[in-house]
């Protein structure tokens, strides 16, 4: 079975202030789906949302960001636990900075207990332990984070489901004719420089942290497939039926096929 790193933004399983319960149920049972066919890590975004639901602090300041993530991360997953095992599943806990990647001890470590949890099953839930590591917090909205997950844990493709639903060729706010790209080889350095812009409040990183993101894993021979979390019928028949249409595939072209 072939390993999927799946990881959501904090738009996609928010509205308005509050966890959208709607979007949350349609992501755990396409998760669901996924488990069937594949070995699934997911990656998810939006305690600092969640925790914007319970308690009245700001969002303004990096201690501020912290308490809210501390808040909401129990919050965040109590939902995924009720929704998955109404599906039949289990789910895990486990909380990374991008740092513990730089530590191959730790990795390690970290890798063992994913392996374990994907042989039996159970999905691993990955979040920013923004306690400790404030580096997304304020920069990456958990995509550099998910990269490191899909290399150091052998996924074969991660998937990043966000309100950004493909890699254009044109700004579509300003261009009404800009179209996705369906396949990215390569990226410049230009592209990759570009000053990173939120797309919602409760969005860090936009477009240019996904690039990143991309950019890694195609340095490390390993592909990034970007889509809607709005519409995940996109992902669905990528994922299920070996069919895109739509998003953006990002992957070398003399990498074998990832899906299939």
């Amino acid at each position: 079975m072939k390993r999927v790193v799946v990881k959501v933004g904090s738009h996609i399983i928010s509205d308005e202030g509050k966890i959208s319960e709607e979007r949350m149920q349609r992501l755990c049972e396409f998760l669901s789906d996924l488990m069937e066919k594949y070995e699934v890590i997911l990656v998810s975004s939006g305690a600092i949302s969640a925790g914007m639901c319970r308690v009245d602090i700001k969002k303004e300041g990096v201690v501020n960001r912290q308490m809210l993530a501390a808040i909401g991360q129990p919050f965040l997953m109590e939902n995924y636990d009720r929704i998955m095992s109404n599906l039949g599943k289990n789910v895990a806990q486990v909380l990374l900075t991008a740092g513990d990647f730089d530590s191959r001890k730790r990795t390690n470590h970290a890798k063992n207990v994913i392996d374990a949890l994907c042989e039996r099953k159970i999905l691993p839930i990955i979040n920013e332990n923004d306690a400790t590591g404030i580096e997304e917090i304020l920069f990456g909205d958990n995509d550099r984070l998910s990269a490191g997950v899909a290399h150091y844990f052998n996924a074969d493709i991660l998937v990043i489901l966000s309100d950004i639903d493909g890699y254009y060729d044109a700004d579509p706010r300003a261009n009404k004719n800009a179209k996705i790209i369906p396949l990215i080889s390569f990226l410049s350095q230009d592209e990759l420089n570009q000053k990173p812009s939120a797309g919602s409040q409760f969005g860090t990183g936009g477009i240019v942290t996904k690039l990143k993101a991309a950019n890694f894993l195609l340095e490390n021979n390993k592909a990034m497939f970007l889509a809607s979390g709005f519409e995940l019928e996109v992902a669905r028949k990528f994922l299920l039926q070996n069919k895109q249409v739509g998003g953006t595939l990002f992957k070398k072209e003399i990498c074998k096929e990832v899906m299939g």
